[in-house]
């Protein structure tokens, strides 16, 4: 195809982007204009003529600011890749108290619905992103929406142009507009969409005041999980040393203090329990080591990540292949965090993915690190809320890093861990 041929169809698709942006940016606006069509319809005759009109107006655009925000995200994420994050508020748990009444956060209702319909009209009402959607709404027909239309219009103009020239070949100037209005719509095609991004970029991203609220209630959360996780794993380490190592303990005093008391008169029957004990002082450091090893592996702080993944890969039963660019030192706790990510994205592929093999990236680049955990599993993981790749998210969040899941059915599962650090 040649030049011409790839612009005729570059201009197509931007004719055809261009009015999906003109319908889109134009809802707003057609509401308006039914508005003012029920005015002149009802007459000025009537004193209040102008209030129905009115309510069409602020209502329709209060109802069609959200959703026309939405559709231009999704159209500018499809076409250009460029997400702009909604900065929604999220609705908290409803939750019914032991008086019967439902809260949710904000008052007491009677019922659940009263109690969610309450929670939504707050929530909607006091979101800043709902004023930041209703500015674009009225903001966008202006300006992208008038761009937009630039080739349709000049498009009928050509057409318009064309029919106007007579039968015998007279009317030059329409056949000079019908020429201009056709290059203006060709050479405007594959452009007019276009300020749709620039538009959307700069007043429908969240605002400052925006991002820091999100950033607040995210560390937040983060706190919270952290102090929760830091909490559960104080039990786990306190119920392991409960009923394993000091059990063993216990039992082996006794076996000492019952040896003693035999060995004057059964010097064989102590001789029996001292071995007893010699066991089970062993099998006691075997699960004080095992309990350390789950707190922090030795090999984790003697020799560094790479090393302790590698060590890893040979206890876990699947073939896995390590790779590094070199030896990786980080702080403490991001290496526990990624290392104990990597464990448990290798247990999952054994224990619910079924694969035979797995394949662990380690790279550390300008901003951080980024692990990458690959296994030919069966596939279909996602991090749903209270799943382990979700508490693996919160635990990378508190660290600013990112979890990233692609399994599709049949597999393979990739995750992608980026932590940053200095």
């Amino acid at each position: 195809m040649g030049r011409a041929g790839s612009w005729v169809v570059r201009a197509g698709v931007g004719w055809w982007r261009a009015g999906v942006v003109l319908a889109v940016c134009g809802t707003v606006p057609a509401v308006w204009a039914a508005a003012v069509g029920l005015a002149v319809w009802c007459g000025a005759e009537h004193p209040w003529s102008w209030i129905g009109p009115a309510v069409i107006v602020c209502a329709g655009t209060l109802a069609l600011a959200r959703p026309v925000c939405r559709a231009v995200r999704a159209v500018l994420a499809r076409w250009t890749g460029t997400r702009i994050p909604g900065g929604y508020r999220e609705a908290g748990p409803v939750m019914q108290l032991s008086t019967g009444y439902w809260w949710n956060g904000f008052s007491y209702e009677r019922s659940r619905r009263d109690a969610v319909m309450d929670q939504r009209m707050r929530l909607w009402w006091s979101d800043p992103a709902t004023w930041r959607d209703l500015r674009f709404a009225v903001i966008a027909p202006f300006t992208a929406g008038v761009v937009a239309a630039v080739p349709p219009a000049a498009l009928a103009a050509a057409v318009a142009g064309t029919a106007g020239v007579g039968p015998d070949g007279s009317g030059a100037v329409a056949r000079l507009t019908g020429a201009g209005a056709l290059a203006v719509a060709i050479g405007c095609g594959p452009y007019a969409w276009r300020s749709l991004h620039r538009v959307a970029v700069r007043f429908l991203g969240p605002s400052p005041r925006m991002a820091l609220a999100e950033r607040v209630d995210e560390l937040t959360s983060q706190r919270a999980d952290a102090t929760v996780a830091q909490a559960a794993e104080i039990r786990r380490i306190e119920r392991d040393l409960h009923d394993g190592a000091q059990a063993r303990l216990v039992a082996l005093g006794l076996s000492l203090a019952t040896a003693e008391a035999l060995m004057d008169r059964d010097p064989e029957q102590a001789k029996a329990l001292m071995r007893e004990a010699r066991a089970g002082a062993a099998a006691s450091l075997t699960e004080l080591r095992e309990l350390i090893r789950g707190i922090s592996p030795p090999v984790l702080s003697e020799r560094g990540l790479v090393d302790a993944v590698r060590a890893l890969a040979l206890d876990v039963p699947l073939d896995v292949a390590v790779r590094a660019d070199g030896p990786l030192r980080l702080d403490p706790p991001i290496e526990s965090a990624v290392y104990f990510g990597v464990a448990e994205l290798l247990t999952n592929a054994v224990k619910h993915a079924g694969a035979g093999r797995a394949h662990v990236s380690l790279v550390r680049d300008d901003t951080g690190v980024v692990v990458e955990v690959e296994d030919d599993g069966r596939g279909g993981a996602d991090a749903r809320p209270g799943g382990g790749l979700a508490g693996l998210r919160r635990r990378l969040a508190v660290f600013d890093g990112t979890l990233t899941v692609t399994s599709p059915p049949g597999g393979p599962t990739r995750v992608r861990m980026a932590v940053p650090c200095a």
